[in-house]
């Protein structure tokens, strides 16, 4: 059990769910979105170079609706720029995983066995979030922190 402190995320969102594999088009989307609006340049008051992947606004659980953020972590949630969104994050526990391998075949991997898992893991469904830093781009090296908001 590891505790965040809270934190405050501005970039841009999808309401989604996982029923159809509605989500893995969604998501995809908001990806591609990121990285083809140059986003993170334009995103003030930066406190690092990682990309969060937030998942948040959950209906009920994982098998229902829930919204995913794309972002960074900033210091400010002022002067956010036209079109995206900034959200503050509360400090709270999480159990960690690190999905390993080529993405993002390693977190689908990850996060079925988490799903797997749901009820032992005691989920609060609050936020859950995918950290991608350093390691993240490293072809079938790759590294990308993901953290389970538990009881």
């Amino acid at each position: 059990m590891i505790t965040i402190n809270e934190f405050k995320i501005i970039g841009i969102s999808v309401k989604t769910t996982n029923k159809n594999n509605q989500s893995a088009q969604d998501i995809g989307k908001l990806w591609q979105q990121f990285y083809m609006e140059n986003l993170f340049d334009k995103t003030p008051n930066k406190l690092c170079n990682d990309i969060y992947s937030i998942y948040t606004d959950y209906k009920s659980d994982f098998t229902d609706e829930y919204t995913t953020i794309i972002g960074v972590k900033v210091s400010s949630l002022e002067n956010i720029p036209t079109g995206l969104i900034g959200r503050q994050f509360p400090s709270d526990n999480f159990v960690k995983y690190t999905a390993k391998g080529l993405m993002p075949k390693a977190i689908v991997e990850v996060w079925t066995d988490i799903w797997k898992k749901d009820k032992e893991l005691d989920r609060k469904y609050t936020y859950d979030f995918e950290v991608y830093g350093e390691k993240s781009q490293n072809g079938e090296n790759s590294e990308v922190e993901i953290y389970i908001a538990s009881k």
